[in-house]
């Protein structure tokens, strides 16, 4: 499952042009984000940064909060609570698949909660 800034609308649009093989979620709110710790306020150079890219965040996400959220992986644990977590402003790095793989098995071979 993923969580996008974007409007349930454009990522249905998303879902349908695209075969991504998990469920995509629509956080235009941004009220996931901030639950999780990682929603950041634009200033308006960074709004006028991002239209310049032909990106229109109003547009995008339906809202006028000007937030996005830092890039991040959570694995979560069968009772709900984050297991491991990462996160990195830069949108170009990303856990490496042997890091992630690790914690998803660490993660799957933790006993399971006593009823």
């Amino acid at each position: 499952m993923a969580l996008s800034p974007d409007r349930p609308e454009r990522l249905a649009d998303s879902q349908r042009k695209k075969d991504l093989g998990y469920t995509l979620l629509s956080d235009s709110r941004m009220e996931a984000a901030r639950a999780y710790g990682i929603a950041f306020q634009l200033d308006e150079a960074g709004v006028a940064r991002y239209a310049g890219y032909g990106i229109d965040l109003e547009d995008a996400s339906g809202e006028k909060h000007h937030q996005l959220p830092v890039p991040s992986v959570f694995l979560i644990d069968a009772q709900g609570r984050v297991a491991w977590r990462y996160s990195d402003p830069d949108y170009r790095v990303r856990p490496d698949n042997d890091t992630l793989l690790a914690a998803a098995r660490k993660l799957a071979a933790a006993p399971a909660p006593s009823p």
